[in-house]
């Protein structure tokens, strides 16, 4: 089955030189940088300054990575939609402990009840006092 969207932290990729296996989704070394931004180098898998050594399981002989299997090795979750193709990769589970464990709220922007939006971060520094409710 061909892929045609990949979902990838940031990063929407539409179009790309991938084939769906089951539970394996293949792709060119040029669309995993594409659709992740790991390079396939001659150390492993490779961001920035760090390097992940690829596993055999990884890489089939004609150079294809396996992203779900990557995936599966760095703890992030995966999920696909198989009638339009679309797979979709979580945030590591190191990196959603790391963020939980930090004690930092994530950002948000949220209108007071006259519609004025607040983020955050405008109250760097100072004590709030945030008030939610729903009506469900």
């Amino acid at each position: 089955m061909r892929v045609s969207t990949v979902l990838y932290d940031d990063r929407i990729t539409e179009g790309l030189e991938a084939e769906a296996i089951g539970d394996q989704l293949w792709l060119s070394p040029a669309a995993m940088t594409a659709a992740t931004g790991w390079k396939l180098e001659t150390e492993g898998l490779c961001k920035g300054d760090a390097c992940v050594r690829t596993d055999t399981q990884w890489v089939d002989a004609d150079g294809r990575v396996n992203l779900s299997a990557f995936a599966a090795h760095m703890g992030q979750p995966v999920t696909r939609e198989d009638a339009h193709g679309v797979w979709a990769f979580g945030t590591s589970v190191n990196a959603r402990r790391d963020a939980l464990f930090s004690l930092n709220a994530p950002e948000f922007t949220l209108p007071d009840i006259d519609g004025n939006l607040h983020s955050l971060s405008d109250y760097r520094g100072k004590k709030i006092f945030m008030y939610s409710w729903g009506s469900y």
